[in-house]
């Protein structure tokens, strides 16, 4: 593996959940391989599980790691070509990537979409301009249009939990009072999509997903169909595609409750956090034991791992 920017950069799924899975076995099994390697993660947005997950996979693994936040710690950033820069940013992005790749031997990045243009963010331009600019292997810790180490997390989860071999899982509309991105939402649509699951969408009008992402799930406008029979509910929020970036309803008749938990096959709660509670779920939720939240944010550290092991395995 060269780059994980995608779950197209992934020869099998699978086989790379199964890695992650035993590395939660053994942590420390490799610690030799990262020895005088050094991962730089730059963040242009906030985080907490993205951060210390990957930055704890990569110490098991005995690398160093250099950490950048760019909203405090560096310049702002320009990405556009021919600009004047006599205005708020202070530093270009070609530069900027190409010194970080003198540094770090790999490097991985945290980039939302900007919602200015729907192209610019689909053709993932801040995220390729990283790639093509340092030359050096790439993890996507979050992009415009995907999140693929929370994808291969679920992934994991999914297969920790299930009591079925295909079971039915349901990725549902939630409200949420910002414009998120779709990037969660996306991701989880693609990865689920390559594996063995029954998977169902379920969102008011205006908010589908890509069809691209969407891939052959059902869609559903109601969430209560949808959640019939579920195995796994994953909640998460999205600003419209198709609207780009526009909230089209906040109806609070789509937080899962306890009540709509009740619908489902004894049906396990995801997430991939932050979650603001009684607003995507509510506590009684989060609370009971069907909650799988904080078993997905802890194989983030795997899922990291994983990808981790397979760069410098094949680029070193």
């Amino acid at each position: 593996m060269k780059h994980f920017r995608n779950v197209d950069d992934v020869d099998n799924i699978q086989d790379l959940a199964a890695l992650g899975r035993a590395l939660k076995a053994d942590p420390y099994a490799y610690r030799e391989l990262g020895k005088n390697k050094t991962l730089g993660m730059v963040f242009m947005n906030a985080s907490l599980r993205t951060r210390l997950s990957t930055q704890k996979a990569a110490i098991n693994l005995g690398m160093d790691v250099f950490v950048m936040n760019m909203q405090g710690d560096g310049y702002t950033l320009e990405t556009g070509d021919g600009v004047i820069m006599n205005g708020n940013t202070q530093e270009h992005i070609k530069e900027a990537a190409a010194v970080i790749a003198e540094y770090c031997d790999v490097i991985a990045l945290r980039s939302f979409p900007r919602f200015e243009s729907r192209e610019d963010d689909y053709n993932e331009k801040i995220m390729n301009q990283f790639v093509e600019l340092t030359g050096v292997p790439f993890i996507n810790m979050e992009s415009a249009t995907v999140h693929p180490l929370q994808s291969l997390a679920d992934v994991i989860t999914i297969n920790e939990l299930k009591k079925v071999e295909r079971p039915k899982v349901v990725l549902t509309w939630a409200p949420h009072p910002r414009a998120l991105p779709q990037a969660v939402s996306n991701s989880f649509a693609e990865w689920m999509n390559r594996i063995d699951v029954d998977l169902v969408i379920a969102h008011p009008q205006g908010y589908n997903l890509a069809s691209k992402f969407v891939g052959d799930a059902s869609v559903t406008n109601n969430q209560n169909e949808a959640l019939d029979g579920a195995d796994f509910v994953y909640a998460k929020n999205w600003s419209s595609y198709e609207n780009y970036g526009q909230i089209l309803s906040q109806d609070d008749s789509w937080m899962i409750t306890e009540g709509k938990m009740a619908l489902t096959n004894q049906g396990r709660f995801m997430h991939c956090l932050p979650m603001r509670r009684n607003v995507i779920a509510t506590d009684g939720v989060m609370d009971n034991g069907a909650s799988a939240v904080v078993q997905q944010a802890g194989n983030r550290l795997w899922s990291a791992q994983a990808v981790l092991k397979s760069i410098l395995e094949s680029n070193f």
